[in-house]
């Protein structure tokens, strides 16, 4: 257990703005130029998924698939990168001081590509093939969703394809996810939602919806410009998006999203594999990271240390609010 007297904790404001909005942030983490040199040490790590713990699975090409999940169980940076106190205090912050990381995971934008439609996720049932929620809040839980921790490994301009937020809007679900989306990557880079290049990597967002004539209201939606090496927080709840990347640079837009719980919520409680974007992996080497506090439950897998034998720090859990 680490115990540092500097703290990055949220200030009771920035808490209240956080339960207001449903986002905070951005948060300076590393520098331009560190981040940049530790994005050219990464790139040959991510191409090489022989260590991968899904390494071994069915995957697919395009813009998302299972083998950029969880990379932080075999690429030590990013394992580290997960566990900064930056990060952690401010998630504990919100979610209290026993906190896991149970996914992570990449989102290139490459020039020219679709942006991402506007979407919520809560027990992120809603891409898998088995239709069982991926987490479950305890019964009597507040919240629902996930918080995601989103960091800018590349500029991130409207121009590139920044995260879009509608303020607020965590606080009703507008998708139902016990429906089923149908996957067809022949839909990538090729669907257009009123004059916008938008889509879901090879899903159609819409099907999930509750009422099919409903249409996001963008009147109030924020476009979160973030320079490289900074981070964002959010509830998977909160109505997001992306704009397309507009190709005026070679450059591609890269961002690494870290998905933190409170140890009482269960992940993959009924799953033995995970099925999505065409497909398959085990979940034989998959577990969840103890960021801060302690696991007082015991109905989670956890990973100590990464394949490399790397050993996840694990700040000591403050108590919050």
């Amino acid at each position: 257990m680490i115990s540092d007297d500097k703290t990055s904790h949220l200030t009771e404001e920035e808490l209240a703005q956080f339960h207001r909005d449903g986002y905070i942030g951005p948060f300076d983490l590393y520098e331009p130029e560190e981040m940049a040199r530790h994005l050219q040490a990464l790139r040959p790590k991510l191409l090489n998924t022989k260590k991968a713990v899904y390494g071994d699975g069915k995957t697919v090409s395009g813009v998302t698939n299972l083998s950029n999940y969880d990379r932080h169980l075999d690429v030590d940076f990013l394992a580290e990168h997960i566990t900064r106190p930056e990060i952690v205090d401010r998630v504990s912050s919100i979610l209290g001081p026993d906190v896991l990381c149970w996914r992570s995971e990449f989102f290139p934008k490459y020039p020219g590509d679709e942006g991402t439609d506007w979407h919520q996720a809560d027990n992120f049932s809603n891409v898998a093939g088995s239709k069982h929620p991926q987490i479950v809040w305890p019964e009597d839980a507040e919240f629902g969703g996930t918080i995601t921790v989103w960091t800018a490994f590349t500029e991130a301009s409207v121009d590139m394809g920044c995260l879009q937020f509608i303020p607020g809007s965590h606080r009703s679900m507008n998708y139902d996810e016990s429906k089923s989306m149908d996957y067809n990557p022949d839909l990538i880079n090729k669907l257009d939602k009123d004059g916008v290049r938008r889509g879901f990597f090879g899903y159609d967002y819409r099907q999930l919806q509750k009422d099919p004539d409903w249409t996001p209201d963008e009147a109030n939606a924020v476009s979160q410009v973030m320079r490289q090496g900074q981070f964002i927080i959010f509830w998977s709840t909160l109505m997001h998006a992306s704009h397309p990347h507009a190709g005026l640079t070679n450059d591609m837009r890269l961002g690494f999203a870290g998905r933190y719980l409170p140890t009482s919520v269960r992940v993959y409680p009924n799953s033995e594999s995970l099925a999505e974007f065409g497909g398959t992996a085990s979940l034989d080497k998959f577990g969840n990271v103890l960021v801060s506090g302690e696991d007082r439950f015991g109905h989670n897998k956890f990973a100590r240390e990464t394949v490399n034998g790397y050993r996840f720090p694990v700040r000591e859990g403050v108590p919050t609010r």
